[in-house]
């Protein structure tokens, strides 16, 4: 899901431990560990709503899992730089504003940013310097039953996120893009790898929080 420009004035600002990029296709899994993840440690993480051009899902809230806003809206904000990243996906606009990673930073806790491979590579461009970690399923089979299974997606959408799903799959295996790769077929298994590598930033926190 996405973010702007140039963070330079997010980049100034932040402080502490580091934030957590988490990518991987739609049906990897990565809201169910992110809801694990706010579950136990959620005075911890702060989740990073972004911003979508998508119409709401049932059940989604605005504010809640996305700030769901008008393309004329959004293409004007990012125009003036309020946005750390954005992309375009299935005729969509995703991204992260300045705004939704100060308000996490603003509460001393690690920002947590779900977004697409578009968006990494954006960061990476940043000085953001965040944990950069990749949710993907074992294979296209599993993750096209995952998405049949939801009931959410037209055939035509289906398609299209599982094209995309197969691109994602084989460039998240470039060198140097990802800090981890958790390929999620036994759920626990896969968090208990996302904890190990956040052990130390979430002690970070927890101690400062003490003090």
């Amino acid at each position: 899901m996405s973010w702007r420009r140039l963070c330079g004035v997010a980049v100034a600002a932040m402080t502490g431990p580091r934030p957590v990029v988490l990518s991987g296709p739609s049906g990897a899994g990565k809201s169910t560990l992110l809801k694990m993840l706010l579950k136990d440690y959620g005075n911890v993480f702060g989740f990073s709503v972004s911003h979508t051009t998508r119409q709401p899902r049932v059940g989604e809230v605005n504010g809640k899992e996305y700030h769901f806003v008008t393309r004329e809206q959004m293409q004007k904000e990012i125009d003036a730089g309020e946005f750390i990243e954005h992309a375009e996906f299935s005729g969509n606009m995703y991204g992260t504003s300045k705004a939704a990673v100060q308000a996490v930073q603003a509460r001393n806790q690690i920002c947590i940013l779900d977004i697409d491979l578009q968006g990494v590579k954006n960061i990476k461009k940043t000085d953001l310097k965040p944990i950069y970690i990749s949710v993907q399923t074992p294979s296209i089979e599993v993750l096209e039953k995952r998405l049949r299974d939801r009931q959410t997606e037209s055939e035509e959408s289906l398609q299209k996120r599982l094209n995309a799903a197969r691109v994602d799959m084989e460039l998240s295996n470039e060198p140097g893009l990802f800090d981890l790769i958790i390929i999620n077929n036994d759920l626990q298994k896969a968090y208990s790898e996302l904890k190990e590598i956040l052990a130390e930033e979430i002690q970070k926190v927890q101690e400062s929080k003490k003090s």
